[in-house]
């Protein structure tokens, strides 16, 4: 099964870009090769990207005291397992006071350091980081892979508090879905009404189907259209039925 997720609001698509991006970091910079270390480096730069435009902070600590309030009022509900709700409580509570703790700006840190922004400047430049273009970062790539490990969880750690943040939201975010099993008559799924309205969708279908779903969405109306794979078959629709499962997840 392959799970595609579409978020239906700049506040998830947000969230899970930077989940993304961490997750490609967290690969690449535990290797150990120069190029593996660059990638890694490029990641981090997107994320300073995305925190420099939005306001990621003040987002998350809205949504963890929203889940909070929300979450206490199910203690009374004799579906839910009060230590399971406990730990989650005690989880939203650990990392809004870190959040509250967090200071200035998220990756002001690395906005601060020189060396990392002159890199930053001159990566967006297609080939703009050759050797005779960026010597010092030529050495770094080149020094001990160890000493380019530390330097990656000097960069990193101080986000620890967001990371913690945003995994929360997302896990309540897809633990909430409600899920149907349905099927797309001839490559095209179509649903209206507002009780089709969530803030993330998710896809499970099978991997040896050879379509791809095309999702558009809003709070009237679901259009979902799969697409064939194959390269240069991108506005034909798959002609035979799809069944796949469909999760709204809601905060």
């Amino acid at each position: 099964m392959i799970c595609y997720e579409h978020p239906l609001n700049e506040r998830i698509r947000t969230l899970l870009r930077l989940e993304d991006l961490f997750n490609k970091i967290d690969f690449f910079s535990t290797k150990e090769s120069a190029s593996e270390h660059h990638a890694s480096l490029i990641a981090l730069f997107e994320i300073l990207e995305i925190t420099n435009r939005a306001d990621i902070k003040s987002d998350l600590l809205q949504e963890l005291e929203r889940q909070k309030l929300l979450l206490e009022m199910l203690r009374k509900n004799p579906d839910v397992s009060e230590a399971a709700l406990d730990s989650v409580l005690n989880d939203i509570k650990i990392t809004f006071r870190e959040m509250l703790d967090f200071p200035g700006k998220v990756g002001e840190h690395l906005r601060e350091n020189e060396w990392l922004m002159a890199i930053k400047q001159r990566i967006g430049i297609p080939g703009g980081c050759c050797v005779f273009d960026l010597p010092s970062y030529h050495y770094w790539l080149n020094s001990d892979p160890i000493y380019r490990h530390a330097d990656f969880n000097e960069w990193l750690s101080p986000f620890q508090p967001i990371r913690n943040a945003f995994r929360i939201v997302l896990l309540l975010l897809r633990k909430s879905g409600r899920t149907l099993r349905v099927v797309a008559n001839q490559g095209v799924f179509q649903q209206t009404g507002s009780e089709y309205s969530a803030h993330m969708l998710r896809l499970n279908l099978s991997d040896q189907l050879p379509c791809v779903p095309e999702i558009s969405a809003n709070k009237y109306a679901l259009n979902i259209r799969f697409l064939p794979t194959q390269t240069g078959q991108k506005n034909k629709i798959y002609e035979d039925d799809v069944v796949f499962e469909i999760t709204f997840c809601n905060l």
